[in-house]
């Protein structure tokens, strides 16, 4: 198979070894198009991110920058601005030929919670080279707010990919006019381009931007928290905004998006000239998001936006981030908002979903 593979794959995957794990994986962990990883016991507090590099492994890097440990089985707190090392229950042994590349669960970047997977003898973020054997970490930064983590809970997912998955403008094109994938024109170069929503249909309210002093959110209790609490209301009758830097927003995409059944998508990183800002830690998009067949009429994308050195002007309608469409494997079992529930299908503008509906 020559693709991103589907839940039927990612199943035969963990009954042949290929995945692993410490605890049985539950069936609820396979997505149409991933696998959610979980948390194990122990989180380690670590005086700076770290990638392990060729010649190490994580444990060699935690010996070196270990300041204490953490248990996580009855639940501990994750501080504001602090860095972790958690080893996930899961680990890999990839069979050739076949990768891997994680993201944050959309609810975790949601929250500002930047996870990442590392790896031994890793040298990128969230990467997992072809035919990996060993174990996963996530390395955790709460930016906004502090968290309430367990063992056993699930911030990041992972696909795999075997062979060429991206599919190029081209192929993008012709997709869209056989199956429109977005409202409205399509912008494509390198991928399908996406803009920010200022002017909504009704109303002045375009987005929320965390308070910079908050309590502490345990990521267990949903539609618990009062959003009053952690968020202030950003509202427009112009058509922009002006980002402050070091602040964390929440706005939403004016297209609404769809990912037919036989793709997936990823979120391209950010590119340093459209502006001092990053959009989106949470990049991954399942098969049939958006899809009307599962539920959607086509879901806006909610975009994590976080401003860097400057005050930047954003505009309605700029683009600001592109999504890569993917090529599934196969057809998955399970769709998106369809066999799949989700909190996010046929989204607008929404908080995770440890919130309360404001």
């Amino acid at each position: 198979m020559t693709g991103v593979l589907p839940d039927s794959a990612i199943r035969a995957m963990i009954r042949d070894g290929a995945v692993s794990a410490e605890t049985d994986v539950v069936p609820s962990q396979v997505q149409p198009a991933s696998l959610d990883l979980r948390l194990g016991a122990k989180a380690y507090r670590v005086r700076a991110s770290f990638l392990a590099g060729r010649d190490r492994s994580v444990a060699d890097r935690l010996s070196d920058f270990t300041m204490h440990e953490i248990d996580l089985t009855g639940g501990a707190v994750l501080e504001k601005d602090c860095v972790y090392v958690v080893p996930l229950l899961e680990s890999l042994a990839l069979p050739k030929g076949v990768s891997g590349a994680a993201s944050a669960k959309s609810s975790i970047g949601r929250l500002d919670l930047l996870t990442r997977i590392i790896t031994d003898h890793g040298t990128e973020f969230d990467r997992v080279p072809d035919g990996y054997s060993g174990p996963l970490y996530a390395e955790i930064c709460p930016q906004s707010f502090s968290v309430i983590a367990q063992t056993g809970q699930m911030l990041t997912q992972i696909i795999f990919r075997q062979g060429q998955t991206a599919i190029d403008d081209d192929a993008l094109r012709a997709l869209h006019a056989k199956t429109p994938i977005v409202s409205g024109d399509a912008a494509i170069s390198g991928g399908l381009g996406f803009s920010v929503d200022l002017k909504p249909d009704s109303g002045t309210l375009v987005g929320y931007r965390a308070k910079p002093h908050t309590g502490v959110i345990d990521l267990a209790k949903l539609a618990h928290y009062d959003p009053r609490e952690f968020w202030e209301e950003v509202r427009t009758d112009t058509g922009w905004i002006i980002l402050d830097p070091g602040a964390f927003y929440i706005l939403v995409s004016r297209e609404a998006i769809v990912i037919p059944p036989n793709f997936a998508a990823e979120m391209a990183p950010y590119l340093a000239m459209v502006g001092e800002f990053r959009v989106h830690y949470a990049g991954f998009f399942d098969p049939g998001f958006g899809w009307a067949e599962a539920g959607g009429s086509g879901s806006r994308g909610v975009l994590e936006v976080r401003c860097h050195e400057a005050p930047f002007v954003l505009e309605h309608g700029q683009i600001v981030g592109r999504l890569i469409y993917e090529k599934m494997a196969d057809t998955p079992d399970a769709l998106y908002g369809r066999e799949i529930s989700s909190n996010y299908q046929g989204q607008g503008l929404k908080l995770s979903k440890h919130f309360r509906a404001p």
